[in-house]
């Protein structure tokens, strides 16, 4: 599985194969690296706004899995600590710090 390493704009969309099923992500640069959601992973199960420190995640008005709601995050308060990315269940969310970044954690 291979996802490209070049920045991507604000909730922009892309593709990800793996074993002919077509997941479709929206990733949002931080300050620290990026943040993506994978609509068809999340069941609306809010672990990840519960557990937030920031408070930056949030109920999208798109549905996701299943027909329930997803989230969303405002990317400009995310401080990129992969909290929401370790409590989702279903590993629909994905939190990447970029390179050198990541020491103190």
């Amino acid at each position: 599985m291979t996802v490209e390493n070049k920045p991507r704009e604000k909730g922009e969309r892309f593709a990800l194969d793996r074993q002919e099923q077509q997941l479709t992500g929206e990733r949002w640069t931080t300050a620290r690296g990026s943040w993506t959601i994978f609509p068809q992973l999340c069941k609306g199960c809010g672990l990840c706004i519960e557990r937030c420190p920031t408070g930056v995640i949030r109920w999208s008005s798109e549905m996701g899995a299943y027909g329930t709601n997803r989230v969303t995050v405002e990317a400009a308060g995310c401080m990129t600590c992969k909290i929401c990315a370790d409590y989702c269940p279903d590993a629909a969310i994905s939190v990447v710090v970029e390179a050198g970044l990541d020491k103190g954690r």
